[in-house]
Order: C-alpha cells, then structure tokens, then sequence
C-alpha cells in the first residue's frame, strides 16, 4: 500500500449532505462526552472529534473548509467538556488544516495511507493540546510518550474503519 503523490488533476474533492455535516460530528461528540461514563477507559484511548475532523477535511480537501470544521468540532468538544474552552478547538484547527492540506497532495483513499496520517495526526493533536493547555492556559498536565503513541494506535486502527464507514456518505462534486 504505497503512498502517492497526485497531481491537482487527480484529486477527488467530496461534498456531503446538510444532514451528514451537521450529524456526524453530533453524533461523535455526544458518543465521546457519554461512553466514558459507562467506559472510562473509552475517553483516555479515543478521540471521536478528532477522528471526523480528518475525514471531513481529508474528503473536501480544502484548508479553509479544514480549519473551520476542526474549529467548530474543536471547540463543541470544549463546551462539553471539562477543559478550558478553546483547548481542544486550538488543536483540532491545526489538524483540520493540516489534514485538508495533505489530502490535497497525498492519495489518502487506501488503508495504509488513512492509518498513517491518522496516527501521525493524532500525535500531532496530542503534542498542540499539551503546548495549549500548559503553555497557554497554565494547566498542570504531564506528556506521557507510552499513552500518546498507544492512543494515536487506537485512534488509527478506529480511524481507518470509521472512515470506511462514512465514505458511503460521500458526494462527487
């Protein structure tokens, strides 16, 4: 499973339904703020928002489209959750971008390729929302190398299956 590069002329840009913007990630942020209370373990591996925040920028491809869906996914997360608001809003922005950014110069439809940047953009959240939350916002949090790597595994392995899952909503445009 290579990675390729492709040029402009290669790239599929996908649109989705009103319905399917507006759900998915409602729905991932309410799975990620109430399976913890019956699985705690759930929230320490994965990362829901995160997750649909790559897709949906990976799928349309545009940094501007990118920012703004990781913002507004970022900073639900926030509200819904018991950091201070703009943590999470900060990190997943920067993924946002960042995902759009690559989907446009990298063939991110295969298995390996979906894994690799979802891994390697899961470290990178993890690695803004420490420099967020202990730079910024004075928090006392520790980086722990061993629980950053096993949930950016978790989060791939998730990842590739949930994007499998949410091609099927995919629109040509």
């Amino acid at each position: 499973m290579p990675i390729t590069y492709t040029s402009n002329e290669q790239v599929e840009v996908y649109r989705f339904s009103i319905p399917v913007t507006i759900g998915v990630p409602l729905l991932a942020l309410f799975v990620q703020a109430f399976l913890p209370l019956r699985f705690p373990r759930f929230a320490v591996y994965f990362d829901l928002p995160l997750l649909v925040t790559i897709f949906f920028a990976m799928a349309r491809r545009s940094p501007v489209a990118g920012l703004f869906t990781g913002a507004v996914i970022g900073l639900a997360q926030d509200m819904l959750g018991h950091n201070p608001i703009g943590i999470y809003g900060i990190a997943n922005t920067v993924v946002g971008y960042g995902a759009s950014s690559l989907g446009v110069k990298l063939d991110v439809e295969n298995a390996g390729a979906r894994l690799l940047v979802t891994l390697g953009f899961s470290l990178i959240q993890s690695a803004v929302h420490f420099t967020v939350a202990r730079g910024m916002v004075n928090m006392n949090v520790t980086w722990s190398w061993p629980h950053v790597i096993l949930g950016g595994l978790a989060n791939a392995i998730l990842g590739v299956a949930l994007f499998f899952l949410l091609d099927k909503f995919k629109q040509r445009t």
